[in-house]
């Protein structure tokens, strides 16, 4: 009889074994994970506010994970062309998508022939910052806010553009309800990214448009630029003078996100480790600090699900803004 305890041990061993291996399917791709670099690609171009956050991710990231993650950026087609990319890319968690809200949920809308489902094609892991917008003007202009805008656009019919970082970018979108709204008459310009916008704002090629609510921001302070409102529920922290546009009397609380996705069918423990890394490093100080610096509140740490649950409800709600507004793609 004093064998038993053995015999017990050796069957839970084989119990173990048999529950180990139901899981190897999804464990042996995951038990040295990451053995190798990861790239993290940004739909958008160097420099702009979404890569200033994808790079401080990565370099966070790497430390957290033992290897390197690479930024890859692949602007072009309001983000469709990195994100396709992903979409298409293996499910092993060794690529990774930074991605702006407008790319997951107004995209569908206004591009006549979608390379992917952004609901179907990529897996939400993480969400790394949410703000609102600038709308930015050249001082000649002589525009401190919206109204003094909205009144030099009804008496000027067309004479006023405005520039965005794409067709269908969350800037165009909140425009096209703002000309809605008054009843403005007023030409869109996409760019290819804000930070283009933003070049051709300072040398007055362009006098008015929305960018990101980061890359403006020196130039606003040295008043090369004016900033007459941001979206989104709260003032940015770098410019707590400018006010948001419900502030102004056009109710938009809206803000846009920055958040990390992988291809579908990444093993779920390698999206909950990155969720769970991701979620330590926005709330670090210095992370924290530099979103500040970048005109961004302290970040939201968002589970899988309640990020998942935040793509959904925006997906409802941007794509019924443009339908409303009838955009199509330029």
């Amino acid at each position: 009889m004093h064998h038993s305890p053995v015999r017990r041990r050796t069957c839970l061993g084989i119990a173990a074994f048999l529950v180990s291996q139901a899981w190897a399917g999804t464990s042996a791709a995951t038990s040295g994970w990451p053995k190798r670099p990861i790239r993290l690609v940004v739909p958008g171009p160097a420099g702009a506010g979404m890569d200033i956050f994808a790079r401080l991710i990565a370099s966070h990231l790497q430390q957290a994970l033992g290897q390197p993650v690479v930024v890859d950026n692949r602007p072009g087609a309001n983000s469709l062309i990195g994100t396709d990319m992903v979409a298409k890319s293996a499910a092993d968690g060794y690529t990774l998508l930074m991605t702006p809200s407008s790319a997951i949920a107004i995209n569908p809308v206004i591009q006549p022939k979608m390379p992917y489902d952004a609901l179907k094609d990529l897996t939400p892991v993480a969400q790394v910052g949410a703000a609102g917008i600038l709308l930015v003007a050249h001082p000649s202009t002589g525009f401190r806010n919206l109204a003094d805008m909205v009144r030099y656009a009804k008496a000027n019919p067309n004479k006023l553009s405005y520039g965005s970082w794409g067709n269908g970018s969350s800037g165009h979108l909140v425009m096209e309800g703002i000309k809605a709204h008054y009843g403005l008459s007023m030409q869109h310009v996409p760019y290819k990214g804000s930070a283009q916008l933003v070049t051709d704002l300072l040398s007055k090629n362009m006098l008015l448009g929305f960018t990101d609510i980061a890359s403006p921001v020196p130039h606003i302070r040295s008043g090369k630029l004016v900033a007459l409102a941001c979206t989104g529920a709260a003032r940015g922290p770098a410019l707590p003078e400018v006010p948001t546009l419900t502030e102004q009397s056009y109710p938009f609380n809206k803000e846009g996100w920055y958040g990390l996705f992988a291809p579908a069918g990444t093993p779920p423990e390698i999206v909950q480790r990155l969720n769970a890394e991701i979620n330590r490093i926005l709330a670090k100080d210095d992370v924290i600090q530099k979103y500040a610096q970048q005109n961004m509140p302290p970040p939201a740490k968002k589970t899988v699900a309640q990020f998942a649950a935040t793509v959904r409800d925006d997906v409802t709600v941007w794509q019924g803004l443009a339908k409303v507004a009838g955009l199509q793609i330029d």
